[in-house]
């Protein structure tokens, strides 16, 4: 504990001498006389000091992964025992620390004791072995951990067990860092079976029986009510309704479904009730394929060595070199000496420690990054996928325009569907009330009302008797579609809109126009795209027209539309193997394949479990709007992380000198190389301190 809070009193002079000197550059900060110095501290606006507590807030919340974790409980709460855990086993890893510290210090007093400080020491530096024999299982068997452990190993075997203990403690909190930034917690998918019922109801000799999901077998006829997850893939036999197939397919609008057609397990009945044969249960369904693809698929990330490791394991060998060589000449102390250079070897945790305040910077700004190492692929990133649905639009359309085709007029249409479709909580339904009440209008009591046709419902309503629904349903009814409805249906096709008909009495009297909703953000954040030199595309599940349509609105110029949820991550391979880098934007089951096989994924909170659970960056405000920002904050990581290679090379260039030209001893090189360590952990902070206004701006939510 005494050493870390040496350390981060270190960082924290350094933190208050860069904030100052910033102020000074920026004119926020004058500084004063020698006389008048009392009476400047005096003076100082309340602010600076709120703003360097906030500072040091911030760098405690950056440096334990508080906010993420906050996110990660909001996203699933399943994982909030395993962050309370991992908490718990850091508590006890600092009191462990320091009795093995206690132990080494009688160990280096009282020779009786010695035996006892060499193995806590030992103890001290277990998490050395544990990234060696990480390192080994990557098939990466040399690097800078090696080098710690000869060194930890070396100052036992020459006496100094002290310093020994020292290097132990600080060396722990450093790879705790390191440890942090990676993500510990595995992944775990969401199984598609997440969404069938544990039990399900079947027909037999026409008498309907409840039995367990996992003994549907080929040729059962499943019954599914308004509400319900469709469990299997089949055929309808018997029945009509509307069904959700955006979580399979992407596909926007709910579709008509009756007897003799097909059904996909994962979709959603929103109204009616179906009697489905089974073709395919459990473990044979579209869903449960891509489920399977999803568990088999490798992630590129988990073969990557963190950068900054990779940048200290480079100069491995010029180490070495210099410590054999002094060996040879001086003997094992000064070698030892001088293999505390370690050249480049701080970008081992600088790199780590740059991370974890732009994963705060991100966290505080609504952006959740759940693998560290995305950084540096997010400037690699020339070409970006947007899936169509849920991504650049939103779930719940909005009423276009209402044509009349008999003598009510525009509000009279409007009016008396609202009055319908008000008990109805599909987000159809909840968009047609939207735009009556941004009307004003008052909706009139339903008299009477028959919710059971499977493609619209029937009300009365002031005398009058409304029905809503599709084309087919007014059909149904024995109602005639005027000729002019035909040519409206042709042009809402060719651009995607879907319709609803409402026919007042015995009288088709106007169609309702549903176009999707696009993020009003959706345009801006593809015009920044652009400008950065990325080619963006819509992959969509729906037909070429609309595809087409919403891609001219956002000023997107290349689109792949019906395809198929099993083919998303083959045009994003194809696109790799054209030499693109690509970054993958999805929110459903059907997106999960696609965001696995691109480079970096992309989800929206509220999004599928699947999609959230894939994907390495989650925006948690359930929008686009936070893109540019994370892109333009890549940028300036790569910058910070150049500044960090530059202060890792300075203090062992000192004392290589300081060893050859004055002949000095280990203490001092442990010195040196943990002052600059101190010193690059200040240059570190630079990213909290430059947004430290944004970030005051925003309030602390994590839990105290």
């Amino acid at each position: 504990m005494l050493i870390q809070l040496i350390l981060l009193s270190g960082v924290a002079g350094g933190a208050v001498v860069t904030w100052r000197k910033h102020q000074e550059q920026t004119g926020a900060l004058v500084p004063s006389s020698p006389p008048a110095a009392e009476s400047s501290v005096s003076s100082m606006p309340p602010t600076k000091t709120i703003s360097i507590k906030r500072l040091f807030q911030n760098l405690k919340i950056a440096l334990l992964g508080d906010e993420r974790q906050q996110q990660q409980r909001h996203l699933d709460s399943s994982k909030a025992d395993h962050i309370d855990k991992l908490k718990q086993q850091s508590s006890r890893r600092l009191w462990l620390y320091a009795g093995a510290t206690g132990l080494a210090i009688l160990g280096a007093t009282y020779p009786i004791f010695w035996w006892f400080g060499a193995g806590a020491v030992i103890y001290l530096a277990r998490d050395i072995f544990k990234f060696i024999w990480r390192d080994i299982q990557r098939k990466h068997y040399f690097s800078i951990y090696w080098l710690s452990l000869v060194l930890v190993l070396g100052m036992i075997a020459s006496g100094h067990l002290v310093l020994a203990a020292f290097s132990g403690v600080v060396g722990s909190f450093l790879l705790r860092i390191i440890r942090t930034v990676e993500d510990d917690a595995q992944t775990q998918l969401t199984r598609v079976f997440a969404w069938h019922p544990t039990q399900v109801w079947i027909e037999q000799d026409g008498v309907e029986l409840q039995v367990a999901f996992e003994s549907l077998k080929r040729g059962d006829v499943v019954i599914v009510n308004a509400g319900e997850v469709i469990p299997v893939d089949g055929d309808i036999v018997r029945g009509q309704g509307m069904v959700d197939q955006q979580v399979l397919t992407g596909e926007s609008q709910p579709i008509e479904r009756a007897a003799g057609e097909q059904v996909c397990a994962a979709t959603l009945l929103l109204n009616g009730r179906l009697a489905v044969r089974v073709e395919k249960a459990a473990d044979e369904t579209i869903a449960a394929n891509i489920a399977k693809v999803l568990d088999n698929t490798k992630s590129y990330k988990e073969n990557l060595i963190a950068r900054g490791q990779k940048v200290a394991d480079s100069f491995l060998p010029l180490q070495v070199g210099l410590g054999a060589v002094t060996w040879g000449v001086a003997g094992a102390t000064p070698a030892l000496a001088m293999l505390w250079s370690g050249l480049g070897s701080n970008m081992a945790f600088l790199g780590p420690l740059s991370l974890l305040n732009y994963l705060h910077i991100l966290s505080r700004q609504g952006i959740l990054v759940k693998d560290g190492r995305i950084f540096e692929s997010l400037r690699q990133v020339n070409t970006v996928i947007f899936d169509k649905t849920g991504t650049l639009t939103q779930e719940q359309p909005t009423v276009g325009q209402i044509y009349v085709l008999a003598h009510y007029d525009e509000e009279a249409v409007l009016r008396y569907t609202a009055a319908a479709e008000y008990r109805q909580p599909h987000p159809v339904a909840k968009a047609i009330l939207t735009k009556a009440d941004s009307l004003g209008l008052v909706l009139p009591a339903v008299e009477e009302a028959n919710y059971e046709v499977g493609y619209g419902i029937q009300v009365k309503v002031e005398g009058h008797l409304i029905r809503v629904g599709s084309e087919r349903f007014m059909q149904q009814q024995q109602l005639v579609i005027p000729a002019t409805a035909v040519t409206i249906n042709e042009q809402a096709e060719e651009v995607g809109y879907s319709l609803i008909y409402v026919a007042i009495d015995e009288q088709v009297a106007g169609v309702l126009e549903m176009r999707p909703s696009i993020r009003l953000e959706a345009r801006p954040v593809i015009e920044f795209l652009t400008q950065r030199g990325i080619r963006c595309y819509i992959i969509s599940g729906d037909h070429e027209p609309p595809t087409r349509h919403l891609a001219s609105q956002v000023g997107i110029e290349y689109y792949f539309a019906e395809v198929l949820p099993e083919n998303k991550a083959n045009l994003v391979q194809q696109l790799r193997e054209e030499g693109r880098f690509v970054c993958f934007i999805g929110d459903g089951i059907n997106d999960a394949i696609a965001l696995k096989a691109a480079q970096v994924s992309m989800s929206l909170k509220g999004a599928s479990s699947v999609a959230t659970d894939t994907a390495q960056i989650i925006f948690m405000d359930g929008t686009l709007e936070h893109l540019p920002t994370l892109f333009k904050l890549s940028d300036e990581f790569e910058e910070t992380m150049k500044t960090n290679l530059a202060s890792s090379f300075v203090p062992g260039t000192l004392n290589i000198a300081s060893i050859v030209f004055l002949h000095t001893g280990l203490a001092v090189s442990m010195t040196i190389f943990y002052l600059g360590a101190v010193t690059g952990m200040g240059v570190s902070l630079l990213p909290l301190i430059k947004h430290q206004e944004k970030l005051a701006e925003l309030p602390v939510s994590v839990e105290k």
